[in-house]
C-alpha cells in the first residue's frame, strides 16, 4: 500500500499533525499501541503567564490564538466541546511573588493575560493574596483522542499494532510491514529516547502524577494554581496535579506522589474533605532546551519526529501540526527554533 505519511503514535502531537494532513488530502496513517499515553492523563493546561516571575510562555500572542481556533474547529465538527475556557487564580507564596506579579500588571504586554488582585478568596488560605489570570483554561485530551481515533478508523487511517523500527525498511523503498510512506514520521512522546534514530536528542522526560476526587466544598469556579494545581470539573469533582518525578519514568501511581499532592492541597484547604476517584501517573516528552524536536533525520530525511511538546502540548501542539504539515506538504525547509538541526552535533 502507498501513502503519504505514516505517524508513530496517536497522542495529541500524532492526532493534529495526522488531523492536519488528512485536511489537506494527503493519505495517513497512524500505528498506535493503543496504550495509554501522556496526552490522555495530561490535565490540558494552558496558562500564559507562568513562573515565580510570572512571565509569558514564549509565542503565546502567535499560539494561543491558533490553539482555540484549532479545537474550536474540532468542537464543530465532532459537535461537542473540547477546550473550556475557565479563569485562573493564582494563589501567591509569598511577598515577592506578589510584587513581581504587580510589576508585570503594569506592563500594556501583560494587560490581557493579568486581571485582578484578591485578597481574601474563601474558603482558601491565601496569606498572601492572589491574582485572577486571563485566557487560561484546560483541554478535555480524553475526550478529544477518542473522537479522533473514530475518525481515522472511519478515514482507513487508524492501525493498532505495536511499531517495531527493525520491522522498518530504509531502502530501496521505505516500507514497514507491506506499507509504502513517503516519510514516517514519530510521535511517540518519550519512548523517542529509545528510538535509534532520534535517541541522540536531548530529551528530560518527567513522571507526573495526577488524582480525581470528589468532595463538598463550595469552591471558586477557577482553576487553582498554588504551586500545584486544582481543576473544578464540575461543582463535586475536581482533579490535582501534578507532581515531578524525574528518576522513575513509568506510568505507576504511588503513595508518595498521593501524599506529595494531597500535603500541597493541605496548604489552600486544610479541611479538605475528599474520596478518592482516581490516580494516574505518566510520562512527560520534556526537553533539556524546552523546545520541541521537529524535523528531519540527518542521514534519513525520509524519518522524521514531531515530538519533545511537554506540559505545554495543548497550547504548543496546534500551531506547529499547521506548521510542520505545511512543510511537509510543500516539501520546504523548517524554519523554526524547533527544528532538531540544533542538535545534529550530536547524531
Amino acid at each position: 500500500m502507498n501513502i503519504d505519511f505514516l505517524i508513530i503514535g496517536q497522542g495529541l502531537a500524532g492526532s493534529l499533525l495526522a488531523w492536519q494532513l488528512i485536511q489537506r488530502g494527503h493519505k495517513v496513517i497512524i500505528i498506535d499501541n493503543a496504550l495509554e499515553n501522556a496526552s490522555q492523563v495530561a490535565a490540558g493546561l494552558i496558562n500564559p503567564v507562568t513562573g515565580m516571575r510570572f512571565v509569558k510562555s514564549a509565542d503565546i500572542d502567535t499560539l494561543l490564538p491558533v490553539a482555540k481556533q484549532c479545537y474550536a474547529e474540532l468542537a464543530d465538527f465532532f459537535q461537542q466541546d473540547f477546550y473550556i475556557e475557565k479563569p485562573m487564580l493564582r494563589i501567591f507564596n509569598s511577598d515577592k511573588e506578589r510584587i513581581n506579579c504587580e510589576k508585570r500588571a503594569t506592563n500594556p504586554d501583560y494587560r490581557d493575560y493579568l486581571g485582578d488582585s484578591h485578597s481574601i478568596i474563601n474558603p482558601l488560605n491565601t496569606p498572601f493574596g492572589a491574582v485572577t489570570q486571563r485566557q487560561t483554561g484546560y483541554l478535555l485530551t480524553r475526550p478529544l483522542l477518542r473522537c479522533l481515533t473514530d475518525f481515522f478508523i472511519a478515514n482507513n487511517s487508524y492501525q493498532q499494532a505495536a511499531f517495531d523500527v527493525a520491522d522498518m525498511q530504509l531502502s530501496p523503498s521505505l516500507c514497514w510491514k507491506g506499507i509504502f510512506p513517503t516519510r514516517i514520521i514519530f510521535c511517540e512522546g518519550y519512548h523517542a529516547m529509545h528510538n535509534p534514530y532520534f535517541s541522540w536528542l536531548p530529551f528530560q522526560p518527567v513522571k507526573g502524577e495526577i488524582l480525581t476526587v470528589t468532595h463538598h466544598h463550595q469552591l471558586p469556579d477557577a482553576i487553582l494554581n498554588y504551586g500545584q494545581w486544582l481543576l473544578p470539573l464540575n461543582s463535586q469533582q475536581a482533579r490535582i496535579g501534578a507532581t515531578f518525578d524525574w528518576q522513575n519514568l513509568n506510568n505507576h501511581a504511588t503513595e508518595l506522589g498521593k501524599h506529595t499532592l494531597l500535603n500541597g492541597l493541605k496548604t489552600l484547604l486544610a479541611d479538605f474533605d475528599y474520596e478518592i476517584l482516581a490516580h494516574q501517573a505518566n510520562v512527560r516528552p520534556c526537553t533539556l532546551d524546552k523546545q520541541p524536536f521537529i524535523g528531519f533525520h540527518p542521514q534519513h530525511p525520509q524519518l522524521a519526529i514531531f515530538n519533545g511538546f511537554g506540559a505545554k502540548g495543548s497550547l504548543q501542539i496546534p500551531w506547529h501540526s499547521q506548521y510542520f504539515a505545511r512543510v511537509l506538504m510543500d516539501n520546504t525547509a523548517l524554519h523554526s527554533p524547533s527544528n532538531i538541526q540544533r542538535h545534529y552535533v550530536t547524531a
